[in-house]
């Protein structure tokens, strides 16, 4: 093999050995193999076990196509394109194996990223596009998160079936197993397999991590569709029931994995509360525990900046950001042909774009926008970012909507191909990172920690992370929040009014007018933001809590 699984002696207090499944990983610009902020997630965390040294290896798919390239249409809206891509950095393993989907053999390859490419764990990506497959097969692992459902299955069957028996086929002893998000649940159906259908085996090794705090985006599909997908392996239709998975004739992932695993969690303290609250009630599931999100500084964090923080150089960091912003601007001018200026204040919202997520919020009372971002005398400048699920023709909409709304606004911008290089640039180069979403639907939300490595402060819904973080007025500045029962555009008028009165009032009169206590608080952001945000903390808490806690 061309290939070395042993290709670091592990720290002895990460010796266990542990495999990592994710549907998406975002380990480098030129890898398209996530759409968002799962996938920043995943890549943090295998570069953070490279850090460390952990005995963890990476398990995905291999995406032809990516997720998609955001680009635009000729009147500048939204357009939705596919391409093929090529690797030159994966190195194909030689190792095709079959799985079973639909009651067919799938041909499956390997391919390899190698640690010291990206500095990760060492990855392996699975692929069916290959000449050993019909055409059929070969579109599984075409689209990341493919529309059609019948593929959608399939993929979490080539994931967690195809990553279990990869590991045997390695040779690889694996002591836990460890399901990000349920995408991958055969898996849990392939280790039931494979220890005898000794479903307390099962719990023994596999630890599960929920990333949704909603009902609904909770993947479920109907039993017969699963079942006919093989979905289950070899169990039969009534050996399925017994497992008292199957609930109204569905089966729900998120639950489903709760009850084979030994240990799950939530992805910060809110989170943890909520998935409690929203799966406490089922019988036979795991302890659901909270591990927070967190980023990767190494792979983040603009080392001048840092550099110049360590040093209290003040001058030398308002330099650096103000180059960092120059920077930006190049990227905002070269898409939509408006130059901002570098002295302004910049806010930036930028993420995957979903409407609960409500990219548009600050726009909610259009006349107080409009005075805040055409006042010449202390303008405020407003930059966004974010793909939309490329069939969610609601965020679409919202998506074109900014773009016509501030079209003819010289201080606004909206920008596609959001991805990790335009991420990175969009942290470093703004002064506000504004997060605005639904209470309590932000499972974590991850990009206000990478923000604020880069001298970004959060203007933010204390929602996900954000209440272990934030101090409002030291080192972020939090919003205030609607009466949970609320109706829906009670709570948008009144948190789309604290956006609006947290700038006019406190924002930019600190930035123009005390530009010394908005550098205080910046840098408070950078200092408060690690290492407890950092991912060797949250690599560190899962060896700890869930792949050692017996």
């Amino acid at each position: 093999m061309a290939f070395d699984l042993n290709y670091y002696t592990p720290a002895p207090e990460f010796a266990t050995p542990a495999a990592y499944f994710s549907m998406e990983f975002a380990l480098d610009q030129a890898l398209k193999t996530y759409s968002g902020g799962l996938g920043f997630l995943a890549g943090s965390h295998m570069r953070s076990v490279y850090e460390l040294k952990q005995n963890v290896i990476g398990i995905s798919i291999l995406w032809s196509y990516g997720y998609y390239d955001q680009s635009r249409s000729d009147d500048q809206t939204m357009r939705a394109e596919f391409h093929r891509k090529h690797y030159s950095f994966l190195q194909d393993t030689g190792i095709t194996f079959p799985i079973t989907i639909h009651e067919a053999q799938v041909q499956v390859r390997a391919l390899y990223l190698d640690p010291e490419t990206f500095g990760t764990a060492p990855m392996f990506f699975l692929t069916t596009d290959i000449p050993e497959n019909d055409h059929l097969s070969r579109t599984i692992s075409h689209h990341l998160y493919d529309g059609d459902t019948a593929t959608r299955v399939a993929q979490s069957i080539l994931l967690g079936v195809g990553g279990g028996k990869l590991l045997d086929v390695l040779n690889r002893e694996t002591e836990v197993y460890h399901l990000n998000e349920g995408h991958g649940l055969p898996l849990a159906f392939f280790l039931h397999e494979k220890f005898g259908r000794d479903r307390a085996k099962v719990r023994e090794h596999l630890v599960f991590t929920t990333h949704t705090p909603e009902l609904a985006g909770n993947e479920e599909h109907p039993l017969e569709l699963l079942y006919k997908m093989s979905f289950f392996g070899r169990l039969t239709l009534g050996e399925v029931r017994d497992l008292g998975i199957v609930e109204n004739e569905r089966v729900n992932y998120t639950l489903t994995a709760l009850r084979f695993a030994r240990i799950s969690n939530g992805v910060s303290k809110v989170h943890g509360k909520v998935a409690n609250e929203m799966w406490g009630h089922n019988e036979g599931i795991s302890p659901i525990i909270a591990i927070t999100n967190s980023q990767n500084g190494t792979y983040w964090r603009d080392e001048q900046l840092h550099k110049a923080l360590e040093a209290n150089n003040d001058e030398a960091l308002l330099a650096r950001k103000r180059e960092l912003k120059k920077r930006l601007f190049d990227i905002v001018a070269d898409q939509t042909g408006k130059l901002l200026d570098p002295d302004a204040l910049t806010l930036v919202w930028a993420r995957r774009f979903a409407g609960y997520k409500r990219a548009d919020l600050i726009l909610r009372h259009f006349e107080r926008f409009q005075k805040l971002v055409t006042d010449t005398g202390r303008p405020l400048q407003v930059i966004w970012a974010g793909k939309p699920y490329p069939k969610d023709f609601g965020a679409i909409a919202v998506f074109n909507s900014l773009i016509e709304k501030t079209k003819n606004f010289n201080t606004c911008a909206v920008l596609t191909g959001y991805e990790l290089g335009l991420s990175a640039a969009m942290k470093k180069g703004s002064d506000i990172w504004l997060n605005t979403p639904r209470f309590p639907r932000e499972a974590s939300g991850t990009s206000g920690m990478t923000a604020a490595m880069n001298g970004c402060i959060s203007l933010s819904i204390p929602d996900g992370w954000i209440p272990e973080f934030a101090r409002d007025g030291e080192n972020s500045f939090l919003l205030p929040l609607a009466e949970l029962n609320a109706a829906e555009n009670e709570k948008d008028d009144l948190e789309a009014t604290g956006i609006l009165d947290a700038l006019e009032n406190d924002i930019i009169p600190l930035y123009y007018d005390q530009p010394a206590k908005f550098l205080a608080i910046r840098k408070a952001a950078m200092r408060d933001v690690e290492p407890e945000f950092e991912s060797g903390r949250m690599a560190t808490e899962y060896y700890q809590r869930m792949y050692d806690a017996k």
